[in-house]
C-alpha cells in the first residue's frame, strides 16, 4: 500500500479521533470488571500487615490456600485503605519461589545448606540454650556494702550468655510469651526491634 505523507497525516488523526471517542469503550468499566474476574471465587480475609509495629489494616483474598490479590482495607483506622511499598509487596514474599518454607541447617564445614525436619530444628536449638545456659549460669553477684565496705553475696539467678531479641512482625501476645520465655530460662536480656 502507497501511501503518501498527507494521506498518512489523515488516517493518523482519524485514528486519533476514533480512540479519542471510546467507539463505546468505556476503561473504566472494563478495570471493574477485570478486578472481579480476579476475586471470583476468593474469600475475603481480613489482616493486620506484619513489616513494622503500626498495624496496618489488609485485605487478603485468598483462593484455594494461595494469596491472590491483597489491599489496604478503608474501614481500618490506622491507615484508612493505603499500604506502604513494603506492605503492598507482601503479595509477591507470600508467592515467592525463594521464600524458605522448611528449616535448613549447614553442618559444620559444609558449603551447601540442607532441609531438616521441624522436630530436629527444634532439638538442635534445644540442646544449644542448654548448654549455653548451663555454662554462663550465674548463681550469685558479689557486691561491697555501701555502709561496712564488707562485699556481701546475693542471688542472681541469670543466665549470661543468652539474649533474646524481638521483632516488629510478632505481636502483643507473642511479645507477652517471649518475656516469659525469657524468664524461664533466666535471662534478663530481652531486647526489641522496635526500640533499636
Amino acid at each position: 500500500m502507497d501511501v503518501s505523507r498527507r494521506g498518512f497525516l489523515k488516517l493518523s488523526g482519524i485514528s486519533v479521533a476514533a480512540f479519542a471517542s471510546g467507539l463505546g469503550f468505556n476503561p473504566a468499566v472494563a478495570q471493574a470488571k477485570g478486578y472481579t474476574l480476579k476475586l471470583e471465587g476468593c474469600k475475603k480475609i481480613p489482616s493486620i500487615c506484619h513489616f513494622c509495629s503500626g498495624g496496618c489494616g489488609m485485605l487478603l483474598y485468598v483462593r484455594e490456600g494461595k494469596l491472590i490479590h491483597l489491599e489496604g482495607d478503608p474501614d481500618h483506622p490506622t491507615n484508612e485503605g493505603t499500604l506502604c511499598p513494603k506492605a503492598a509487596s507482601l503479595l509477591s514474599v507470600a508467592n515467592s519461589t525463594n521464600r524458605v518454607t522448611k528449616p535448613k541447617r549447614r553442618r559444620p564445614g559444609a558449603d551447601h545448606w540442607e532441609d531438616i525436619s521441624w522436630e530436629e530444628a527444634l532439638d538442635i536449638v534445644a540442646k544449644k540454650v542448654k548448654e549455653v545456659r548451663e555454662a554462663t549460669w550465674k548463681a550469685n553477684d558479689e557486691i561491697v556494702n555501701a555502709k561496712t565496705g564488707q562485699k556481701e553475696m546475693f542471688p542472681a539467678n541469670r543466665a549470661e550468655g543468652i539474649a533474646f531479641l524481638g521483632s516488629a512482625e510478632v505481636d502483643n501476645e507473642e511479645s507477652y510469651l517471649i518475656s516469659k520465655f525469657c524468664r524461664l530460662i533466666g535471662t534478663p536480656y530481652n531486647e526489641h526491634q522496635a526500640r533499636i
